[in-house]
């Protein structure tokens, strides 16, 4: 490939970041334009102001990774991956990091469930992708990689071997699209939570086997447990200080009551998909009176009624839950947005990440690391409410105590 025919962005987290023909097409494509239209971390830049980049630079980042993390796993796989860059897996997993948020709906995570048709944007990726421009791109630049090979990686089930190594580096325990989000929302919302040691993680990853069930998978050499580590905690510490932000989550919660009561959904249809971006639906929102709108326009959020703790055991979450349907009697249901804000960032998935040790044993991270097994699933309660009433709903939450 001559100089001439691949393309440079500048990336303020990798540096240059080059793309083939087949990836400069790709990003010339509607599906991928639209994304930069796509906040990254939906309704957060009206918390953090300099949280303006889009899931376009993300993905662009995640391509570039992906391209490091299979160099990485080829030079230490004994030829299970094969080292040259024109590879075929070497450009399917960089075009499989590229297009794998095509489908994601205007602020991004805000509103995901909201499909026409119950799917959801792993699904509507899928239909992007097999748009007949699309497949004109792999047709004429893909030099044998196809959409369906792409969607086959995305999708990720049931595969074995080289497949499922190449399938966890889009997503699976330790991905590049974590690696990515976490140091690119970081630099963006201004804050250090997100840091990690990228490089030295890149130098211990290594494919390893589970001598249990046979799977290939993404590892890390002993040597590499610490920088494990440090992503674990930045992703921790990301959900509970910005992806989990108190007003964030109502933002995101206005925007879902503001579709819901308009009887809007996300179209199934790929063609009418690609018109939605966050800048038509705040279009829409402008001039809608809904309270909800306004929410988000005006700054007229509801307030924080009531905040439990940031980890509840199943007795203190079935209490509170108990609690809910009386004071949505008393204040009205459509007066009380309740957020639940649950996840286990210090888990790395169903399978695990295992850890060579240097003697050339496995085990997983979770026994591996002391640090990892301390820590518990975030699970938080929220309630909010108009502020005319919100002192009311306080008191009323204090009296069931």
């Amino acid at each position: 490939m001559t100089p001439a025919s691949t393309l440079s962005f500048r990336d303020p987290i990798h540096g240059f970041i080059r793309a083939d023909p087949l990836e400069q097409a790709l990003i010339s494509s509607r599906p991928m334009q639209r994304l930069r239209f796509i906040h990254q971390l939906g309704f957060t830049y009206l918390v953090f102001p300099g949280a303006e980049h889009s899931r376009f630079s993300h993905v662009l980042g995640a391509m570039a990774l992906a391209g490091r993390v299979y160099d990485h796993l080829a030079a230490r796989s004994d030829g299970l991956l094969p080292a040259q860059e024109s590879s075929r897996e070497r450009r399917l997993v960089r075009a499989a990091a590229l297009v794998h948020d095509v489908g994601h709906a205007p602020f991004s995570h805000s509103a995901e469930d909201l499909f026409e048709g119950g799917i959801d944007h792993e699904e509507m990726t899928r239909r992007l992708l097999f748009l007949p421009e699309i497949e004109e791109i792999f047709a004429t630049h893909g030099d044998g990689l196809e959409p369906g090979d792409v969607v086959a990686l995305l999708k990720g089930k049931g595969q074995q071997g080289v497949d499922r190594i190449l399938s966890q580096i889009i997503s699976g325990e330790l991905d590049v699209d974590k690696m990515d989000y976490l140091q690119r929302d970081s630099l963006y919302c201004g804050v250090r939570y997100g840091n990690f040691d990228l490089e030295r993680l890149l130098d211990t990853i290594r494919p390893l086997q589970d001598p249990h069930t046979g799977s290939w998978g993404i590892g890390v050499a002993e040597g590499g447990v610490h920088a494990l580590e440090a992503l674990v905690l930045a992703r921790y510490y990301m959900f509970t200080q910005v992806y989990f932000n108190v007003t964030g989550k109502v933002l995101e919660l206005h925007l879902n009551e503001w579709l819901r009561e308009s009887q809007r959904l996300w179209p199934a249809d790929p063609e009418s998909f690609l018109l939605e971006d966050d800048v038509s639906v705040l279009s829409e929102m402008r001039q809608s009176t809904s309270v909800h709108a306004r929410a988000i326009t005006h700054r007229e959020r509801f307030t924080v009624a009531f905040e439990s703790k940031e980890h509840l055991s199943q007795n203190e979450k079935a209490r509170f839950e108990a609690i809910l349907p009386s004071l949505e009697d008393r204040f009205g249901s459509s007066r009380l947005l309740i957020s639940n804000s649950e996840k286990d960032p210090h888990r790395l998935g169903k399978s695990g990440v295992l850890v060579r040790q240097a003697d050339g044993s496995l085990e997983f991270m979770e026994e591996a690391s002391h640090f990892i097994r301390h820590l518990t699933r975030i699970d938080r309660y929220r309630i909010y409410a108009p502020r005319e009433i919100r002192e009311s709903v306080a008191a009323a939450i204090h009296e069931h105590g």
